[in-house]
């Protein structure tokens, strides 16, 4: 499965392809700024995400604060349009594959990109440092 990292240039996208790169996970890079979202990608976002258009964006932004947009007023294409033209309105970085999606970086959550085999030997490690390993 191809991770894809969508993102602008700022500390936590940085510090996820850091972490891809530690933990030897093959990814694409893809900077918002330079090449935006289509609308279409967009929406293959959306399709993931649990809280919709509030997961994704960055409402806490300067750009989002200065737009003072009213994100009920808009339909669901105007918002995108407005997002693909001022992708600084995302939350950065969006990190995902073919079944999962990360918004934001955070150091418990993007472990679930790992291969299944590599959680489970870790899961083994850690029950076996902490004498968790039940005999059966």
């Amino acid at each position: 499965m191809t991770v894809t990292i969508y993102g602008l240039e700022c500390k936590s996208t940085r510090k996820a392809r850091q972490w891809m790169k530690k933990n030897e996970i093959s990814y694409v890079d893809r900077n918002i700024i330079k090449e935006p979202l289509t609308i279409g990608e967009l929406q293959a976002i959306l399709r993931m995400t649990l809280d919709g258009t509030e997961g994704i964006i960055a409402t806490r932004s300067k750009i989002y604060k200065d737009m003072n947009l009213d994100l009920d007023e808009l339909s669901l294409l105007e918002l995108l349009e407005i997002i693909q033209k001022h992708p600084r309105l995302l939350k950065s970085p969006i990190i995902m594959d073919e079944k999962r999606l990360l918004v934001g970086y955070n150091e418990e959550y993007i472990r679930q990109f790992l291969p299944r085999k590599t959680r489970k030997i870790e899961w083994l490690k850690w029950q076996t440092k902490n004498n968790l390993l039940v005999e059966g």
